[in-house]
Formats: C-alpha cells, structure tokens, sequence
C-alpha cells in the first residue's frame, strides 16, 4: 500500500510499505478521511521526528475510517465499526513518531485492549466529521485548561484549525463573548461562521483597540490600564502577542498556551504577581475524545465549516500544498477510497 513519509526538510514521499496485519491485541483501520494538521506542516520543514532504527517519518494523525480486521484478545472492537482513533493512546504515538501514520489506506493501532485507542463513531457523523474529533480535542482541552465559564469574556488569538477548534468548544460551553484575531480574512470568516461575535485582521487594525471596544477597559490597582477579557487563549504561537496579554491584561485574567512557540517569550512577573494572573499549559487530550464525540453527536454546534478543502488520497501533494497556504485554507482533508465525502468541491466554501 501507499504511505506518506517525510525523508528530510521538505521532502515529503509516497512510499510503498505492506499491509498491515494485526497483532493478539491490534487492530487494522481501513482510513476513511484524515486532516492536515499544523504539526503535520512543522513536521515537513523539520525533516519529521527521529525514528527508532531510522527510516523515514509517517504522518497523519487526525483520522476517521472503519476497522477491517482485529487481534484475537480485541474484544472492545469488531469488524465493520465506524470509527475515530486517539492517535496518542496506548502510546502508539501514530503520525507523531511511530511507525505509522494516517495517510495510508490502512492502519495498524496497537494495544487496542487499552479502550482508549478507538471509539465508535456516531452514525450522524460522517467521516469528514470524525476527522476533526483529534483538533477539537486539543480546543477542548485548552478550554478545560481555563477553565471557562459561560460567562466569561474570551479572546483566542489565531485563528487557524485549533483556534477554531477552540471557539467550537467555547460556543458548546455556552460562552457567547468571544472576540477572534487573526491575519488572515479567510479565516477570520470562519471563526465568525462558528461562533466568534467579533473579529480583528491584525494587519489592518490594532487588535487591543478592538478587543477593548468590545470588552471594555478597567485599571488594575487603579494606575496600570487593562483591557476587560476573562480569558486569552493563545492559538498563535507570535511571541510579541503574549507579551501584549500581559500588558493588557486585567486583575485575575487567565492565560491558556495551545500554541506551539518557536521564540522564547519575556514573561513579565511584576504583572504577573500584580494581576495575580494564572498561565497554563494546554497540550493534546489527556481525555477529552469522548466529550468531543458527544459535542459533536449532539448537534448543538456544526464544526463543518472548519473544513474548507477535500481532497482524494491520490492528489495529496495537492492538498499538501493547499494545507501550506494559511490565506487559503482551514482544514484540509484527504479523503480515501470509500470515504463518502460530502463536498467533493475542493475549493473553500
């Protein structure tokens, strides 16, 4: 079969490896549909991640299909299941340094007896739909992280498919003041399709200008000025926008970093202690697949939207390409054989 590998720095190849056969305790999942994420787009500049014995990296981690065929000791799972896969669980690591990635026609899961690798997946979803369990995990997480409130005022800073993932989540829990900024218009349109009640092209216009207009301003020990947001999620990974939250930032503000930065940031600790300030880290999903699922299967929420492009298994350099272009693109999703896309349009909604 046909597996996507990165060899070096931007060499990106379609290679062929067998099929894989399960284990006692594996599972082989026939791939439906699977997202290109942002760590994919890291891993290709890179070069991938080391692998053990060498070779080349697998990629592909955000992935819906149905299971062909199942270990001996597998009694959780059976032939013919539509399913997700938690590509971290039972520490298969898949698409993220182990032997096996997503964008390939099958799929070895090992360590299925650990429940936390597969989960049915509702049949109102469709597979393009269960593509996004894995990113909107990561939202949901960041969430939880902040630990949200309805009533809070909320700021995500990035709006590519984890800030959108997180303004999902954020609309699920009810939160309904929630102010996006973003560079691209693309993608700030859809961060208003799924939610956000104002956004910011921080190209054009000075994001805290806005952010104030519609969050109000305060002064902190009545001398320091302060914007009024509760929470910032930080999906942008820029480190002069983090730097901008402290300064900005009112009495009790929470901080939550889902981004992964590449710069080191000065973290200001007088504002720190003088706003009493809480920072947290949000990374993965140490269990947030089932309430994802549940979101999602409830229909109060459409993450649809997130998915500007499909493509089929066949045209991935194309969808590569695409997934490269941030102006362009949210979401994009390669599609397999038998994967019954909905939108067979491969330009943006």
């Amino acid at each position: 079969m046909h597996q996507v590998t990165i060899h070096a720095p931007d060499d990106v190849r379609i290679i062929d490896v067998p099929k894989p056969q399960p284990g006692p305790t594996d599972v082989v999942v026939k791939v439906a549909a699977c997202g290109i994420c942002g760590t994919d787009l890291s891993y290709v500049a890179m070069g991938g991640l080391p692998m053990p014995g060498g070779g080349p990296m697998p990629i592909g981690h955000e992935l819906s299909g149905v299971v062909e065929s199942v270990g001996a000791a597998v009694e959780s799972v059976r032939v013919g299941q539509r399913v997700v896969v938690n590509p971290e669980a039972a520490n298969n690591r898949i698409g993220n340094g182990g032997p096996a990635g997503g964008f390939a026609p099958y799929l070895l899961v090992r360590n299925v007896t650990d429940d936390t690798c597969v989960y049915p997946l509702p049949g109102s979803l469709t597979f393009q739909q269960g593509a996004l369990v894995e990113p909107l995990s990561v939202g949901m997480h960041a969430v939880n992280r902040g630990e949200v409130r309805p009533e809070d005022r909320v700021v995500v800073f990035g709006a590519g498919p984890i800030g959108l993932a997180t303004i999902v989540c954020l609309r699920y829990r009810g939160v309904t003041d929630i102010v996006a900024v973003d560079l691209s218009d693309l993608r700030l349109a859809l961060a208003g399709q799924l939610g956000a009640r104002a956004v910011c092209n921080a190209a054009r216009a000075n994001p805290w200008g806005a952010i104030r207009e519609r969050h109000g301003g305060e002064l902190v020990h009545g001398m320091l000025p302060a914007v009024g947001t509760d929470v910032y999620i930080d999906a942008s990974g820029a480190a002069p926008i983090v730097r901008n939250i402290f300064d900005n930032a009112k009495f009790g503000a929470r901080l939550v970093v889902v981004a992964m930065h590449k710069q080191e940031v000065t973290v200001p600790f007088f504002h720190v202690m003088a706003k009493e300030m809480t920072i947290k880290g949000a990374m993965a999903y140490p269990d947030e697949f089932p309430a994802v699922l549940e979101m999602l299967a409830s229909g109060r929420v459409d993450a649809s939207p997130m998915i500007t492009h499909q493509f089929a298994f066949v045209e991935f350099m194309d969808a590569l390409a695409t997934a490269q272009q941030p102006d362009r693109a949210g979401k994009v999703v390669v599609n397999f054989p038998g994967a019954g896309s909905e939108s067979p349009a491969r330009e943006a909604r």
